[in-house]
Order: C-alpha cells, then structure tokens, then sequence
C-alpha cells in the first residue's frame, strides 16, 4: 500500500508541474497590449498635466476615446520642446528604446522649432525645410558643440526610428493658434504643416493636417465661440479646447486607419 501510495503522489507531482510549466508557457508566450506613444509639445500635454494653469494639451484627452484594457496610452509630450530637443535631452532615446511591434507613435511639433538656434534662453529652433541643410552651432544651454538639423530632418528619425522598431508612426501637423485674418484662422499651410505632411508622404507614414482640420472646425464655430478656448494665450487651449481638439484627432484616426489602432477606439 506504501508503494501504491507513493506512486500515486508521484504521479500527481508530475502532473503539477507539467502544469505548472504549461501555464508559464502560456504566461511568457502571451503578447502584452500595444502602447500608444504620444509625442510633442505644450499643445499636447502641457505643464504637469493637470491643467491647474487653465492650459491642456489634447494629448491628455486622448485615453478618453480608447479602451485601455487593451491598449496602454502614455503621453509623453512636454511643454517648450521642439522636433530637436525631444531629441537632445534623451526623451526620445528613452521611448524608442521600449518600442516594439505593434505599438504606435503620434507626434506633433512645430510650435517651438522656429525659434532662434543657439539663444541663452532655450536654444530650441531648427533649420527651416525639410532638406539635409545643417550647422553646427555652440549651445549655451547644454554648454557644448551641437549640429542642428532641419525640422524634417529630426522629423524623419522619428519616423523611421519608430519603423525600425515595428512600431506604427502618425504625423500630426501642429494645431492652429487663436489667430485669425479676415474671418479665416491663420494656417501654417506653407510653412511647418506643410513639412510635416512632405516628410510623411516621402517616408510612408501615416499623417493627420490637424492644422487644417481644427482650423476649419474653429471657422465653423466662429472666432468668438473659439476664443474662451484659450483664456491665458492665442496658443495653449483650455479644457474644453483641448478635449475638441483630441476629438478631431481620434475622429481623424478612424479616417486615415493606422495599423489596428481604429480597432482599440470605444464606440467605433
């Protein structure tokens, strides 16, 4: 009876850890939700995100619209940051380092580049255009040499960096200002939106004209039901700003239909 009973806890050790060896199988082979990346500057997370200054980045609406069970949203845009120093303080270094198949990256920058290259203040601005131009220039800021490219230039590592990863990227062209011209909100229509969408195009990226899609949102809306949008400046939106804002943005998602990532939209 000994031996019976020996043999049969035997049986039923082996029995638990072939088990137990199936389930972390399972566990290891099981492929984590995608992540959702977003990049950019103050017009999408601005501050700490927690709007105690009145201004919102739209980014910080976007999880709103997604169901986050199955995809992870994390918004790393930050205020004052342009297509290069995203880069240069290692922000980007540190996402694209997590990257992998089947996550997305959405960006938007514009609002910072066109300041000056090496002032004492930031020292943030890119080279205009989207060629290979260049200059090398000291940064007063971070006290050494640096080379500073075109705003497409740092555009395009992005995307291709993103695609290197397997990681799905979507350009944003940069919201509009509460500027207006003759009834109509002043676009960058020649200038950043329109590289943007020209690096986009050459490098097979997905691209979203939110500089043209709010625009003619606000212009439907009229200047004075836009302008309690941006109760401190004619470029940080309040709340109500930036939760319109990411609703063309996610509007604009189902449109242009990146990856799978329409399919993770509640309400689809």
């Amino acid at each position: 009876m000994k031996s019976k009973s020996t043999f049969g806890e035997r049986i039923k050790l082996v029995a638990g850890v072939l088990l137990l060896l199936a389930l972390c199988s399972f566990a290891l082979g099981k492929k984590e939700k995608p992540v959702f990346y977003i990049i950019g500057d103050s017009t999408v997370r601005n501050g700490d995100g927690t709007g105690k200054n009145q201004q919102w980045g739209w980014g910080s609406f976007i999880a709103d619209h997604f169901d986050t069970n199955r995809i992870s949203i994390r918004n790393h845009a930050i205020g004052g940051r342009s297509s290069r120093t995203f880069i240069t303080e290692g922000r980007w270094d540190r996402i694209s380092k997590e990257l992998q198949k089947g996550d997305y990256v959405i960006m938007q920058f514009g609002h910072n580049d066109a300041g000056p290259l090496d002032d004492t203040a930031r020292a943030r601005g890119t080279i205009r255009g989207i060629g290979d131009e260049s200059k090398e220039i000291y940064n007063p800021i971070t006290k050494r040499q640096e080379v500073v490219r075109t705003f497409g230039w740092y555009m395009r590592r992005y995307i291709r960096e993103a695609k290197d990863k397997g990681a799905v990227p979507v350009v944003c062209s940069l919201i509009p200002r509460n500027n207006w011209k003759d009834g109509k909100v002043v676009r960058a229509a020649d200038s950043y939106a329109l590289w943007a969408e020209q690096v986009a195009k050459e490098e097979g990226a997905y691209f979203i004209n939110l500089n043209e899609l709010v625009a003619a949102k606000y212009e439907e809306m009229g200047a004075d039901k836009v302008k309690p949008f941006f109760p401190v400046d004619h470029t940080h939106t309040n709340i109500d700003g930036a939760k319109l804002n990411a609703e063309i943005v996610v509007n604009a998602i189902k449109e242009v239909k990146p990856g799978k990532l329409k399919k993770y939209i509640l309400g689809k």
